[in-house]
């Protein structure tokens, strides 16, 4: 061998050991965050008709959580909190209503970001209303493609996404009464001609971000905006529009019930593809996965929550603070570190993916309503007895205090208060506040303690 060629591999190698140093002390991560997918939807949660073989793997290859949080009943306060780590008593965005994130919020994004990270989101952003395109950008995030307005998203053929804050026209038309529509809706609708469907051009986006920058640590968080429906396309019976129904072009279904299956199937073959990107670029062993959903089932677009039975055992679904509104599906997979098949109880909630991502990124974490949640990645089971969670819903005026196994809702309309033993009635069917009057008074003082002066729930 002649002494270039030594040098030349004694380079190639050292260059090979430095991207492996780099990649072995700082991981990758990956969060899936499904969009409306409920609690019952995934077979290793108990769905009975939809399979989802890849994500049930997942699980049997990590960790399922059975008591996982989400932010909030819908998009916007339910992503908030997982982006800045406050619960709807302090965060900054508590329903869909017009607000935006603030300057001085910290996300998840802007940790990894501090620690050296690329940091890519594709799908839907719908962090407030209505936001500029330019929004996931400057909150930490190198890279954006989707849909960055929540109603946007509603659009499964839309004229146009966003990459970095620049519309990308596409080839769909939408129909005439959708062509004028205020700023704030602009590009929801329902296509006339619907030529290319942008969950399949998000994931390949999604795709190439991986290719792109698999030798550098990576936070990709990927936020596909299925199964959601196109609320608007309900009246047009194209509530939940795929481009075909697949394996379920025969069944006997309503057409609005395969398109969800279809997206549900899309859903778990993108876990395929993720894995086997991962192991193409031998960074799987190096690389945390989890997927989640924003909020529980949805009930729109002409598909019936029932059909799949979306909310397993839960009572309630999406708008609603009852378990089947805001407890979700969480899987996590990292080899080597998290328990294969392992099944974890711990009460977990999205504000806890921030101080986690601190603890995991070796950056300081700013002020948190949430704990990490490393520990319990790392298979051990938490003290929840004294673990207490907030919410509050300004637009169904609800507000549910979670401590241990009790819930407390209240509804301020009639100021009626409902409270359940998780435990004994995970289904929240019997009201046991008449039994228990010292311990409702107790919640009820540490519910009117949590929220900050902007609550609209304090009196």
């Amino acid at each position: 061998m002649k002494f270039s060629q030594i040098i030349f591999a004694a380079l190639t190698i050292g260059a090979v050991n430095l991207v492996a140093e780099e990649q072995t002390t700082k991981p990758n991560v990956i969060y899936i965050l499904a969009d409306d997918l409920g609690y019952g939807d995934l077979g290793c949660y108990g769905q009975k008709i939809l399979t989802t073989p890849n994500l049930d793997g997942l699980a049997a290859s990590g960790m399922r959580f059975t008591r996982n949080y989400s932010g909030s009943t819908v998009c916007a306060p339910s992503r908030c909190t997982l982006l800045t780590g406050k619960h709807t008593g302090h965060s900054t965005i508590r329903g869909n209503n017009h607000v935006l994130l603030k300057e001085s919020d910290v996300t998840i994004a802007d940790l990894f970001k501090k620690a050296g990270y690329v940091t890519g989101n594709f799908g839907k952003w719908g962090v407030g209303h209505p936001p500029e395109p330019t929004n996931p950008n400057k909150h930490g995030f190198d890279e954006f493609f989707g849909y960055v307005n929540m109603f946007h998203a509603h659009n499964f053929y839309p004229e146009f996404l966003i990459h970095n804050g620049k519309e990308v026209a596409l080839d769909n038309v939408l129909l005439d009464r959708y062509q004028k529509l205020p700023e704030e809706h602009r590009g929801s609708g329902v296509a006339k001609a619907a030529k290319q469907y942008a969950p399949d051009l998000i994931r390949e986006k999604m795709f190439k971000f991986i290719d792109t920058h698999h030798k550098k640590p990576f936070f990709l968080l990927y936020t596909p905006n299925t199964p959601h429906a196109n609320n608007e396309g309900e009246r047009h019976g194209r509530g939940m529009e795929v481009p075909n129904y697949g394996p379920y072009e025969n069944e006997t279904w309503p057409i609005q019930e395969k398109g969800f299956a279809k997206m549900m199937l899309d859903l778990d073959n993108d876990i395929k593809r993720i894995r086997e990107a991962l192991t193409k670029y031998g960074i799987d062993t190096n690389t945390l996965i989890i997927f989640s959903s924003d909020n529980g089932p949805h009930h729109e677009g002409g598909h019936d929550v029932k059909f799949f039975n979306s909310n397993g055992d839960k009572r309630g679904y999406k708008r609603d603070l009852f378990e089947g509104g805001v407890r979700v599906p969480m899987i996590a997979y990292w080899p080597g570190k998290i328990p294969s098949g392992t099944v974890n109880n711990s009460i977990v909630a999205f504000q806890d993916l921030l101080p986690t991502v601190a603890e995991i990124a070796r950056v300081d974490c700013p002020e948190t309503d949430g704990q990490s949640m490393l520990p319990a990645l790392l298979g051990e089971k938490l003290n929840d007895s004294s673990r207490t969670l907030y919410w509050d819903f300004p637009e169904r005026k609800t507000q549910a205090l979670l401590k241990g196994d009790l819930k407390l809702i209240r509804f301020k309309r009639g100021n009626e208060y409902q409270l359940f033993d998780l435990e004994k009635d995970p289904g929240e069917s019997q009201n046991i506040i008449s039994q228990f009057p010292e311990v409702v008074e107790e919640l009820k003082k540490t519910m009117f303690s949590i929220p900050d002066d902007k609550s609209k729930f304090l009196k």
